[in-house]
């Protein structure tokens, strides 16, 4: 039963988000058939979409389990900047640690069009485990293929699916909304009015991951719905 719930779900996903899969089950090719045409005319400065706000000088943190341990991150809007496919994004770092030992480390690179959806075009990451850093999952919009991805459209509605990023074999991340309304207590405050998503990826098909977003702040919590544990629940929001 768990194969075939994973499999409905990554149909649903592949197919809201204009991927066509040639006998991806007997091991055949996926052609991807995805690449946006971005005009960086269309594109804002600023990233005022309320279900993911990104203002300058933004700390967020977050707690929550991963591979076994706590874990806390600390997310942080920074000033920097840099052109990806002639669109200026803003760059975004996440710092994981345990108990003050660093985990990983990511700049996450994001931009918002003039319809308000925020696309992701990039992150550079390294994750740091006895002694070695894995870069992997590292990728750019441009650069060997790689094509940007939405991360939170407009008015996200049930049931939008879409791509987060693409670069095959490195970065295939999708969503979709499947739910919105309700409320969600978190350690400082109740918000309400939040949106729900599923993500998956191929590169990890027997993992599903649940985020819930609300307005103003964002991402508030995320919790893997299948898959091993893993949580993380914001705790405190500064600028």
């Amino acid at each position: 039963m768990r194969n075939k719930v994973l499999a409905v779900l990554t149909a649903v996903v592949l197919a809201g988000a204009g991927v066509l899969v040639l006998g991806a089950a007997a091991g055949a090719p996926v052609r991807h058939g995805y690449e946006p045409v971005l005009s960086p005319a269309d594109f804002v400065r600023s990233i005022t979409n309320p279900y993911l706000p990104f203002p300058v000088g933004r700390t967020l943190t977050y707690r929550g389990i991963k591979d076994g341990v706590t874990q806390t991150d600390v997310v942080h809007v920074t000033s920097d900047t840099r052109v990806l496919e002639g669109i200026t994004a803003v760059a975004v770092s996440d710092i994981a640690t345990h108990n003050g030992k660093l985990l990983e480390k990511t700049t996450d690179w994001y931009a918002q069009d003039k319809q308000g959806n925020v696309w992701y075009l990039g992150e550079k990451t390294a994750a740091y485990s006895g002694g070695h850093v894995d870069h992997s999952g590292s990728w750019l919009a441009g650069v060997h293929d790689g094509e940007p991805g939405i991360v939170m459209k407009a008015h996200p509605r049930i049931p939008d699916a879409y791509r987060q990023e693409f670069l095959r074999g490195q970065a295939e991340d999708t969503a979709w909304i499947v739910n919105r309304g309700g409320s969600f207590k978190l350690p400082f405050r109740v918000v309400h009015n939040v949106v729900t998503s599923y993500e998956f990826t191929v590169l990890e098909p027997t993992v599903l991951d649940k985020k819930i977003y609300a307005p103003g702040l964002g991402i508030v919590m995320e919790e893997a719905a299948l898959g091993p544990k893993e949580t993380a629940t914001l705790v405190s929001v500064h600028g």
